[in-house]
């Protein structure tokens, strides 16, 4: 099989709205907390924003609870460095009305009664165009001094594959709402954003059928609707400790359980004290690895389906350990040496 190795960011120079999105479960938020910090490595000041309301980039970051505003959650190399934004769609619509309407008070007299939350929730349109409206403000900010953009680079945490095309797709989503005005020109504005080549959308998948099936049907949605599909994101990629001839053994049943109990023996296998027998011990550790081949061999057909989209892939190690800080550090290195960032 012929690997398809991510293409450097060279085919995407004008890149700067990286959208991360997946299925739920397949780690997209840890993958878009590792994009920001390859890109922070070469010296860039990134934005990372969470769109979803769970805390999870803070949690990575093992930092207190992200506010509505912007906070330095790690550094980079050469001077790069991360902050980090939880966008709260309420505090968006407040900051929305007193931008527009200049009703900083008067929103906040909303907000007590439950205003804007009743509002946010009866109009799922209005509620996204807040959210993406908040990134889309960072991504026009200028420093007042040289007019240089803020931030060299932004990543979202998105919703979910299942949601992300409604999610980014907001002028059709306030067409029922609005059909000119404020909220409108808004949306208009950040479509152009977003169907702009300063975007790429990076959908992250794991090698399992539903995850994979969703991923290459998001990439399709999205093309359908004109946003740039970025890299598609392999994690959590699975490493095989057994050499090519062992692995051929166990899947061709050739590997039987009495073959391992001298193995076991000679390096003192089971120990003195453990319950379990030289033979049951062989045997279970045969019938795990059968079925460790025979996930790897699903996984290597799920790559191979990945890999025949045509698009460019990245794939990232399942961490056996966890993932802490040091981890994503080591995630953001992969990412930068397959050329993502």
């Amino acid at each position: 099989m012929r690997a398809v190795y991510a293409r450097v960011m060279s085919e995407w120079p004008h890149v700067r709205l990286h959208v991360v999105t997946g299925k739920g479960g397949t780690g997209k938020t840890t993958v878009a907390a590792a994009l920001a910090l390859a890109l922070a490595s070469s010296g860039q000041q990134v934005l990372l924003c969470e769109a979803e309301g769970r805390q999870g980039i803070a949690r990575l970051f093992d930092v207190p609870p992200l506010p509505y505003e912007e906070r330095s959650v790690a550094l980079g190399s050469e001077g790069g460095e991360v902050h980090a934004l939880a966008i709260d769609p309420e505090a968006a619509l407040l900051e929305y009305l007193d931008m527009y309407y200049h009703l900083g008070r008067a929103g906040r007299a909303l907000d007590r009664f439950g205003v804007v939350d009743f509002v946010t929730t009866i109009a799922p349109g209005l509620r996204d165009v807040l959210l993406t409206g908040k990134v889309y403000e960072a991504y026009r900010r200028r420093h007042k001094k040289d007019k240089t953009s803020v931030y060299d680079a932004i990543v979202l945490d998105a919703p979910p594959t299942g949601r992300i095309t409604r999610f980014l797709n907001v002028n059709t989503e306030v067409a029922g709402l609005a059909k000119m005005g404020p909220i409108r020109n808004q949306a208009d504005s950040i479509m152009d954003v977003l169907r702009s080549e300063g975007t790429a959308v990076h959908l992250v998948t794991l090698l399992e059928d539903m995850p994979v099936q969703e991923t290459l049907d998001a990439a399709e949605e999205l093309d359908a609707i004109g946003l740039q599909v970025g890299a598609l994101i392999v994690n959590q990629l699975r490493m095989s400790p057994l050499d090519d001839d062992t692995r051929k053994a166990l899947g061709d049943q050739r590997l039987a359980a009495p073959a391992l109990v001298g193995a076991l023996a000679d390096a003192g296998l089971p120990g003195r004290g453990v319950a379990v027998s030289a033979e049951d011990l062989a045997e279970d550790l045969v019938t795990a690895g059968a079925e460790h081949v025979e996930r790897l061999t699903l996984e290597a057909a799920l790559r191979e389906t990945v890999e025949r989209s045509g698009r460019p892939v990245c794939t990232l190690p399942l961490l056996t350990d966890g993932v802490d800080l040091g981890a994503m550090y080591e995630l953001a290195e992969s990412l930068c040496a397959q050329g993502l960032a």
